[in-house]
């Protein structure tokens, strides 16, 4: 295949990346920063990576290289967890989100030969938080900030099905690997000082990124997976479990828990990402066959920690 990303040197992307040219696809690497892109991916150790210049908000020449592409998979979107909501963060938020994928969908439009497929990222913020609901694929939107610019986000990936070109989207719970939000969780718990985050109720909805990686690749080459998945465990866990498996996969202690009011003091509004979770089951993703390599947290922390 040749492979369109954009947000390719993030977390997900570069994960991405590395087992597509393992398999001997071709990528075509969107960046907004290519220095940054040619040492994350050098050409001696990336030679069917080709990387172009683009700015993922405007038109421009980097759309026509979708032209001839099989398939599109766009991860860009500004950090959700980093940094105070400030009325301008949230704009940037919302704009990377919906904008991004606008002009995505406005490149495989003017594209010929087109995609077969667009794979677009969403979030499980989608269905809002609570202590009580179960959440699946089928459940309606939730009112929050978050579940707001899901629904933008998505109405724009939707359009690129009036093109004829297939779409698939995944609904990203927290990603757990090297990196990312277990890297902000193993300093406290080597310092003796880990724990659950505010009351340690509130549900983490987790999957690897070597499974998640995994799934977009099904995504992209089966085609028979159309319309909306989950891109979550099959077993969610609360806050507290999460640190207890922390805690003993490190053989730390895990009881001392990370005040609301410092998170809240931290991050303002955007505290909800990690003081207010949802449980959501991957219904569809399951009952389209696909295998999870890691469905426990215990399992999925002992191969990252």
């Amino acid at each position: 295949m040749k492979v369109a990303i954009t947000g390719a040197t993030g977390f997900v992307g570069s994960r991405l990346v590395e087992r597509l040219k393992s398999e001997g696809h071709q990528v075509v690497v969107f960046s907004r920063n290519v220095n940054k892109a040619e040492k994350v991916f050098p050409k001696s150790a990336f030679p069917n990576v080709e990387i172009i210049a683009y700015k993922p908000t405007e038109s421009g020449a980097w759309q026509d290289a979708i032209a001839g592409c099989d398939g599109v998979v766009n991860l860009t979107g500004e950090p959700i967890g980093e940094g105070r909501w400030t009325p301008q963060r949230k704009q940037e938020i919302l704009n990377s989100r919906k904008l991004g994928t606008q002009k995505v969908v406005e490149a495989i439009a003017k594209a010929n030969p087109k995609p077969s497929v667009l794979v677009n990222t969403s979030a499980i913020g989608y269905y809002g938080t609570s202590e009580t609901a179960t959440f699946d694929e089928s459940s309606p939107a939730g009112s929050d900030f978050l579940a707001q610019v899901c629904q933008e986000w998505e109405a724009e990936a939707q359009k690129v099905k009036e093109l004829g070109t297939r779409l698939v989207i995944l609904r990203f719970g927290i990603v757990l690997g090297m990196g990312g939000a277990i890297a902000k969780m193993i300093t406290p718990f080597k310092l003796f000082a880990g724990g659950p985050i505010g009351s340690g109720r509130q549900w983490f909805s987790w999957i690897h990124r070597d499974d998640l990686v995994n799934l977009i690749i099904a995504a992209l080459t089966k085609p028979e997976m159309e319309g909306v998945f989950n891109a979550t465990a099959p077993n969610p866990v609360r806050m507290s479990e999460l640190a207890q498996a922390m805690g003993e996969v490190m053989q730390r202690p895990s009881w001392l828990p990370v005040p609301n009011l410092a998170i809240e003091a931290l991050l303002g509004e955007g505290a909800i990402v990690v003081l207010e979770g949802q449980q959501v089951l991957p219904e569809r993703t399951q009952a389209s066959g696909f295998n999870y390599q890691y469905s426990s947290v215990k399992e999925a922390l002992k191969t990252i920690v």
